[in-house]
């Protein structure tokens, strides 16, 4: 991150803190001030990851959604107007909070490192590998404990009030809900080294991917990809595939289910006769998988 705080200070900030300092009459915060640190990466974090999620998901709506996915009975009425306002009052928030773990970065406690020679070219990949592997398996047991009833209903329900997705419900949960899945990205480089650009650019990856899985089309059919037909049953079944990037700890820790046929043949998957059987079976099951404790 220090290497996009550089171009930031030099081409935006040093230039927005001079005129603040004119107009204040008032020193200019330095660049290694805490409080200018903050203030920047508030800026920054939060532009980015709105322009990220609305640009994402917007152009993952437009030119990939399946939309007959709308007429769906659990399909909620003004949904993406919903799970847009729901991402909108959410990320501030998460932001605010990531922000101590970018400082511990910017400060020297992280083991990113900028020699691309430092680790050998073959490191590079393998750190992308560790960290796929590193965060999926955090974040399982984050996102499995969120379903545990002493946890569920004050942080992980309200994303679970989109059954039926559309690439908006991406970001559409309750802060603390996005934050705490958000940890693994961040503690990873404090756990192994990692080459800033590759982090930088797994970083956006993931963004990306937390788009594909909620777009509702099912390109991969891969038994240890976990895509967006997995993450639909999730959505649609409750206490099954909370993998984020592979089904590897679903499959370890017995909460894997496969995803049907119905879920990847989109004629299929529009049939009013299988929507209106998923939605009988979710009115019927919901009530007590809600309630269930962690098994």
């Amino acid at each position: 991150m220090d290497v996009v705080m550089e171009y930031l200070d030099t081409y935006v900030f040093d230039s927005v803190y001079n005129k603040a300092a004119l107009l204040t009459s008032t020193e200019a915060l330095p660049r290694n001030s805490l409080v200018r640190q903050s203030l920047s990466l508030f800026v920054f974090i939060y532009a980015y990851i709105v322009a990220f999620y609305l640009g994402t998901a917007g152009l993952s709506y437009r030119f990939i959604y399946d939309k007959k996915q709308e007429l769906h009975p659990k399909f909620l009425p003004r949904q993406r107007f919903l799970e847009i306002a729901c991402a909108s009052r959410a990320l501030p928030q998460i932001t605010l909070m990531t922000i101590p773990w970018i400082l511990g970065e910017l400060h020297g406690y992280s083991k990113v490192y900028k020699d691309w020679n430092q680790y050998g070219y073959a490191y590079l990949f393998i750190s992308a590998v560790m960290f796929i592997l590193f965060t999926d398996f955090c974040i399982y047991w984050v996102h499995r404990l969120e379903h545990h009833p002493l946890v569920y209903a004050k942080c992980h329900k309200l994303h679970h009030k989109w059954i039926v997705c559309t690439p908006y419900a991406s970001h559409a949960f309750h802060p603390m809900d996005g934050y705490l899945q958000s940890i693994p990205y961040h503690l990873a480089v404090f756990i192994f080294p990692m080459h800033e650009y590759v982090y930088l650019a797994l970083f956006a990856f993931v963004n990306v991917w937390s788009v594909m899985i909620h777009d509702g089309e099912y390109i991969s059919n891969n038994p240890v990809v976990n895509g967006a037909a997995h993450h639909t049953v999730h959505h649609l079944y409750f206490n099954y595939n909370y993998g984020q990037f592979t089904t590897l700890f679903d499959r370890i820790f017995n909460s894997y289910r496969e995803p049907t046929q119905e879920i990847y043949d989109r004629s299929r998957r529009n049939s009013k006769l299988v929507q209106d059987a998923q939605a009988s079976a979710i009115d019927t099951a919901l009530p007590s998988l809600e309630s269930k404790k962690l098994r």
